[in-house]
């Protein structure tokens, strides 16, 4: 969902560090690209272990949508999500409840449906049609009181 994409976009400014010396270790000419044949090895000296399938996949996907090199933005785009499910378990309890802080802006705790909208225009930059809000919100409210709370917002990053 694009909540979700908004969540671990938030999220993923605190790896974004990591991606981005990483990136440069393997950006050998320093032309801002990676090729695909080094992709693998700069996933793995983040810690993250692809599979064989997620390999061809990944570099598939390189090779037919940017014509074998990658930038950094598309580089974030294609392995960040990736990062974070992979490393959600090793991220800490403080790092998660930051994350929510960058959605409930009044700090009481639960992300309200204008919150929610508010966020999605502020870190997306992305207005929300009408009635996506609704079925966004039905999806992650699990306790159906109209507010994301913190467990709900766990919940919802761990489903990826």
């Amino acid at each position: 969902s694009t909540f979700t994409a908004c969540c671990i976009t938030s999220f993923l400014r605190g790896t974004c560090a990591m991606l981005r010396e990483a990136f440069k270790e393997f950006d050998y000419d320093a032309d801002g690209f990676i090729h695909y044949k080094d992709i693998a090895d700069c996933m793995r000296t983040m810690g993250y272990m692809p599979t064989e399938m997620e390999l061809i996949e990944i570099i598939q996907q390189i090779k037919m949508k940017w014509g074998g090199h990658v930038d950094f933005d598309d580089f974030c785009e294609l392995i960040g999500p990736r990062m974070v499910a992979e490393t959600a378990h090793m991220v800490g309890l403080s790092e998660l409840r930051s994350a929510f802080k960058q959605f409930d802006f009044n700090g009481d705790g639960k992300i309200s449906s204008d919150e929610f909208k508010e966020a999605m225009k502020t870190l997306l930059g992305e207005k929300l049609k009408k009635g996506e809000l609704e079925e966004i919100l039905s999806d992650i409210d699990l306790n159906k009181d109209g507010n994301i709370d913190f467990d709900e917002f766990l919940m919802m990053l761990s489903a990826q």
